[in-house]
């Protein structure tokens, strides 16, 4: 379990991670972060993490303001030595919301509740996908597209990927071209072919037919090459990467 620790009292957060790493001696830890501008930054150019710790007054401002700038699909512990922030932490991905100073009681509550809730999601999950592959086998065969005042049609076979840049989705043809279009990555993903298509990150969804290799990247990471070119590299976290390569495997 990859964790994140979004606290701006180092010695806190020192212990956060000691009695974290006793309760789960399998975690890691992998970064600590003292402000919201630099939480943003990681979370806009890392894979999300399994689970974040958040305290809610940062160096430089309100925790919220993250989760105004930068989209959080991790779910949240909220860490606080207030509890007036209740209702708006779950509002943004809280699972809990514990007072300081940490017990190991509630600390070890909080982990018990986020292994419930994802057992719950991924049993829902595979039912969710399996239906959708009973109803649907072959998923959306096709886009309609307008740019330079014209309408058209893309076929989901001629399609590379898709990305979301400035919360703007483009959908990318093998042939590079480019076209804005009104759904997100989630909503593209449930009407797709899962066999087909792979959300690597929070940025990219991207078709089997386009992956050229896959090689090993730093820190059990995979770098994934398409046969198009992309403004940025492609990493799959090690959270996913199994995933990933039993994907490409599953023909």
């Amino acid at each position: 379990m990859n964790i994140v620790i979004i606290e701006d009292e180092i010695k806190t957060a020192k212990a956060l991670a000691k009695m974290i790493l006793l309760i789960q001696p399998s975690a890691q830890i992998a970064a600590t972060i003292q402000s919201v501008k630099t939480a943003v930054a990681y979370l806009s150019e890392n894979a999300n993490p399994d689970l974040i710790f958040m305290d809610v007054q940062l160096a430089d401002g309100n925790c919220f303001e993250i989760f105004k700038q930068v989209q959080v699909l991790s779910p949240v512990i909220f860490c606080t030595a207030f509890d007036e922030y209740a209702m708006d932490a779950f509002k943004a991905n809280g699972v809990d919301y514990i007072l300081k100073p940490f017990s190991t009681e509630s600390l070890q509550s909080a982990f018990e509740k986020v292994a419930l809730l994802k057992n719950f999601f991924q049993v829902n999950e595979q039912a969710s996908l399996q239906i959708n592959k009973l109803l649907d086998p072959a998923g959306k065969t096709g886009f309609l597209v307008f740019k330079n005042n014209k309408y058209s049609t893309i076929q989901t076979h001629d399609i590379a990927c898709f990305y979301i840049r400035d919360e703007i989705t483009t959908l990318v043809t093998v042939n590079s071209e480019e076209y804005a279009i009104s759904q997100s990555l989630e909503e593209l993903y449930k009407v797709l072919n899962p066999k087909q298509f792979f959300r690597i990150n929070r940025q990219y969804l991207i078709s089997y037919s386009a992956v050229k290799e896959v090689e090993h990247y730093f820190a059990r990471k995979l770098l994934v090459k398409l046969n198009i070119s992309t403004a940025e590299q492609l990493i799959i976290g090690k959270d996913k990467a199994t995933l990933f390569l039993n994907w490409l495997d599953n023909r």
